[in-house]
Protein backbone atom coordinates (compact mmCIF):
# COMPACT_ATOMS: atom_id res chain seq x y z
CA UNK A 1 0.00 0.00 0.00
CA UNK A 2 1.27 3.75 -1.04
CA UNK A 3 0.56 6.51 1.13
CA UNK A 4 0.84 10.12 -0.54
CA UNK A 5 1.41 12.90 2.21
CA UNK A 6 0.57 16.38 0.32
CA UNK A 7 3.71 18.71 0.23
CA UNK A 8 3.08 20.75 2.89
CA UNK A 9 2.19 18.44 5.59
CA UNK A 10 5.40 16.77 4.30
CA UNK A 11 7.07 19.86 5.22
CA UNK A 12 5.89 19.78 8.41
CA UNK A 13 6.69 16.47 9.09
CA UNK A 14 9.89 17.02 8.07
CA UNK A 15 10.37 20.40 10.21
CA UNK A 16 9.33 18.59 13.47
CA UNK A 17 11.22 15.94 12.83
CA UNK A 18 14.55 17.85 12.69
CA UNK A 19 13.18 19.10 16.20
CA UNK A 20 12.30 16.29 17.69
CA UNK A 21 15.71 14.57 16.51
CA UNK A 22 17.90 16.75 18.01
CA UNK A 23 15.58 16.50 21.67
CA UNK A 24 15.64 12.55 20.93
CA UNK A 25 19.14 12.92 20.73
CA UNK A 26 19.34 14.90 23.81
CA UNK A 27 17.06 12.82 26.04
CA UNK A 28 19.00 9.52 24.75
CA UNK A 29 21.57 10.37 26.77
CA UNK A 30 19.39 10.85 29.84
CA UNK A 31 20.01 6.80 30.54
CA UNK A 32 23.02 7.80 32.59
CA UNK A 33 26.60 6.70 32.08
CA UNK A 34 26.99 8.77 29.05
CA UNK A 35 29.56 10.65 28.20
CA UNK A 36 27.22 13.58 26.93
CA UNK A 37 25.01 15.46 29.08
CA UNK A 38 21.28 15.93 27.88
CA UNK A 39 20.66 19.36 25.79
CA UNK A 40 18.66 21.73 27.92
CA UNK A 41 17.43 23.66 25.54
CA UNK A 42 15.75 20.66 23.53
CA UNK A 43 14.63 19.15 26.66
CA UNK A 44 12.86 22.56 27.21
CA UNK A 45 11.54 22.25 23.65
CA UNK A 46 10.01 19.04 24.13
CA UNK A 47 8.48 19.51 27.68
CA UNK A 48 6.57 22.86 26.08
CA UNK A 49 5.53 20.71 23.45
CA UNK A 50 4.19 18.02 25.78
CA UNK A 51 3.01 21.04 27.99
CA UNK A 52 1.08 22.93 25.23
CA UNK A 53 -0.05 19.61 22.72
CA UNK A 54 -3.88 19.59 23.07
CA UNK A 55 -3.85 23.23 22.21
CA UNK A 56 -3.03 22.49 18.43
CA UNK A 57 -6.93 22.36 18.49
CA UNK A 58 -8.14 25.96 19.15
CA UNK A 59 -10.75 25.14 20.90
CA UNK A 60 -9.11 23.44 23.39
CA UNK A 61 -6.88 26.60 23.62
CA UNK A 62 -9.90 28.67 24.03
CA UNK A 63 -11.82 26.27 26.76
CA UNK A 64 -8.45 26.73 28.38
CA UNK A 65 -9.53 30.63 29.06
CA UNK A 66 -6.80 31.74 25.93
CA UNK A 67 -8.91 34.26 23.70
CA UNK A 68 -7.95 35.93 20.21
CA UNK A 69 -6.28 39.01 20.90
CA UNK A 70 -4.94 40.36 17.39
CA UNK A 71 -5.57 39.09 13.68
CA UNK A 72 -2.49 38.07 12.30
CA UNK A 73 0.45 40.00 13.08
CA UNK A 74 2.95 40.14 10.29
CA UNK A 75 6.18 42.15 9.53
CA UNK A 76 8.62 42.96 6.77
CA UNK A 77 10.66 39.97 8.95
CA UNK A 78 8.12 37.42 8.65
CA UNK A 79 4.85 37.16 10.63
CA UNK A 80 4.09 35.76 14.44
CA UNK A 81 0.65 34.77 13.44
CA UNK A 82 -2.87 34.97 15.59
CA UNK A 83 -2.09 35.28 19.11
CA UNK A 84 -4.44 33.85 21.78
CA UNK A 85 -3.76 35.13 25.22
CA UNK A 86 -4.54 33.57 28.68
CA UNK A 87 -4.86 37.23 30.59
CA UNK A 88 -4.77 35.23 33.90
CA UNK A 89 -1.31 34.23 32.98
CA UNK A 90 -0.26 37.71 32.12
CA UNK A 91 -1.27 39.18 35.57
CA UNK A 92 1.95 36.61 36.73
CA UNK A 93 5.24 38.05 37.38
CA UNK A 94 7.09 35.26 36.67
CA UNK A 95 6.43 33.27 32.94
CA UNK A 96 5.89 29.76 34.23
CA UNK A 97 7.53 28.00 30.74
CA UNK A 98 4.91 25.14 30.89
CA UNK A 99 2.01 27.66 30.76
CA UNK A 100 2.99 30.56 28.26
CA UNK A 101 1.08 33.61 28.47
CA UNK A 102 0.10 33.57 24.96
CA UNK A 103 -0.29 30.22 21.57
CA UNK A 104 0.59 31.37 18.21
CA UNK A 105 -1.45 30.17 15.33
CA UNK A 106 -0.66 30.70 11.46
CA UNK A 107 -3.93 30.42 9.28
CA UNK A 108 -4.43 28.25 6.85
CA UNK A 109 -5.80 28.49 3.46
CA UNK A 110 -9.34 26.28 4.86
CA UNK A 111 -9.59 28.52 7.97
CA UNK A 112 -8.20 26.68 10.31
CA UNK A 113 -5.38 27.82 12.88
CA UNK A 114 -2.09 26.11 13.05
CA UNK A 115 -0.64 26.05 16.71
CA UNK A 116 3.40 27.37 15.50
CA UNK A 117 4.61 29.17 18.58
CA UNK A 118 4.24 30.26 22.08
CA UNK A 119 4.64 33.52 23.83
CA UNK A 120 6.36 34.71 27.47
CA UNK A 121 5.03 37.81 28.56
CA UNK A 122 5.34 39.92 31.60
CA UNK A 123 4.23 43.34 32.44
CA UNK A 124 7.27 46.08 33.02
CA UNK A 125 6.02 47.40 36.13
CA UNK A 126 5.39 44.19 38.00
CA UNK A 127 8.28 42.84 36.88
CA UNK A 128 10.84 45.63 37.09
CA UNK A 129 9.35 46.10 40.98
CA UNK A 130 10.52 42.76 41.99
CA UNK A 131 13.66 42.34 39.71
CA UNK A 132 16.58 44.09 39.21
CA UNK A 133 17.38 42.62 36.09
CA UNK A 134 14.84 41.76 32.64
CA UNK A 135 13.37 38.46 32.76
CA UNK A 136 15.22 35.25 31.52
CA UNK A 137 13.71 32.08 30.40
CA UNK A 138 15.55 29.13 28.79
CA UNK A 139 18.87 31.09 29.16
CA UNK A 140 17.56 33.45 26.38
CA UNK A 141 16.55 37.61 27.57
CA UNK A 142 12.86 38.75 26.93
CA UNK A 143 12.33 41.35 24.59
CA UNK A 144 11.03 44.78 25.90
CA UNK A 145 8.23 46.38 24.28
CA UNK A 146 7.55 50.12 25.26
CA UNK A 147 4.06 52.02 25.48
CA UNK A 148 3.11 53.10 23.74
CA UNK A 149 2.55 50.28 20.88
CA UNK A 150 0.47 48.50 18.77
CA UNK A 151 -0.97 46.30 21.23
CA UNK A 152 -2.14 49.24 22.98
CA UNK A 153 -1.09 47.93 26.45
CA UNK A 154 1.43 48.59 29.22
CA UNK A 155 5.30 48.34 28.39
CA UNK A 156 5.92 44.55 28.75
CA UNK A 157 8.89 41.81 28.27
CA UNK A 158 7.96 39.47 25.84
CA UNK A 159 9.72 36.05 24.67
CA UNK A 160 8.66 33.84 21.69
CA UNK A 161 9.44 30.10 21.50
CA UNK A 162 9.21 28.47 18.72
CA UNK A 163 8.63 25.17 19.44
CA UNK A 164 5.67 23.80 16.99
CA UNK A 165 7.23 25.47 13.76
CA UNK A 166 11.36 25.76 12.70
CA UNK A 167 12.65 29.31 12.45
CA UNK A 168 15.25 30.17 10.53
CA UNK A 169 15.91 33.25 12.52
CA UNK A 170 16.24 31.21 15.60
CA UNK A 171 13.75 29.62 18.60
CA UNK A 172 13.79 33.24 20.15
CA UNK A 173 12.85 35.32 17.41
CA UNK A 174 10.37 37.08 17.05
CA UNK A 175 9.44 37.22 13.72
CA UNK A 176 9.24 34.02 11.95
CA UNK A 177 9.63 34.23 8.10
CA UNK A 178 7.99 31.29 7.35
CA UNK A 179 5.04 31.81 9.64
CA UNK A 180 2.41 33.72 6.86
CA UNK A 181 -0.72 36.01 7.38
CA UNK A 182 -3.04 36.59 5.01
CA UNK A 183 -2.39 40.00 3.37
CA UNK A 184 -6.04 41.35 4.37
CA UNK A 185 -5.01 40.32 8.07
CA UNK A 186 -1.97 41.34 8.42
CA UNK A 187 -1.41 44.27 10.80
Amino acid sequence: MKITIPAPALRNTLVLATMLAAAGAASAHDGGGSDHPPDPLAKSVMNVRRATAAFQDVEAAKAAGYAQFLDCTADSAGAMGVHYLNGTLVDTTMADPLHPEALTYEPQADGSLKLVGVEYIVFQDSWDAANAQPPTLFGHPFHLVRSPNRYGVPSFYELHFWVWRANKLGLFADWNPDVRCPTAAAN
